[in-house]
């Protein structure tokens, strides 16, 4: 089993920046790929970006490339998602996500493709 705690979520004016982390706890050692989904009422759960922690390979949703950077801590099992010029279409509950190996084409951020979620963080851009 692995645990995920979300954090540093807030509300911040457009233009802003914020810096969500992940810390991951349990059998990390399976889960390799990481990522961080994003919700909103009435919508589906949407895949922001995505890190293959053996390496380092990203992957990012369009809307938020050049904006976002998801990186990692291999030291603290801990996974972060920078945040700059944030706008308010990026309101949303945000979810870590970790997925068991083996899992196949991790980089597509499909939320079935993920075993286990953290309990979401909320983030709120005002224009």
């Amino acid at each position: 089993q692995v645990q995920l705690a979300e954090s540093g979520g807030g509300s911040v004016q457009a233009g802003g920046s914020l810096r969500l982390s992940c810390a991951a706890s349990g059998h990390t050692y399976s889960t390799v790929p990481m990522a961080w989904f994003r919700q909103v009422p009435g919508r589906e759960r949407e895949g922001v970006a995505g890190i293959y922690t053996y390496g380092g390979s990203t992957v990012y949703h369009a809307s938020v490339k050049g904006r976002f950077t998801i990186s990692q801590d291999n030291a603290d099992n801990t996974v972060y998602l920078q945040m700059n010029d944030l706008k308010p279409e990026d309101t949303a509950t945000y979810y870590c996500a970790a997925a068991n190996l083996p899992v196949e084409e991790w980089f597509l951020l499909e939320p079935g493709r993920y075993d286990y979620w953290g309990q979401g963080t909320q983030v709120t851009v005002s224009s």
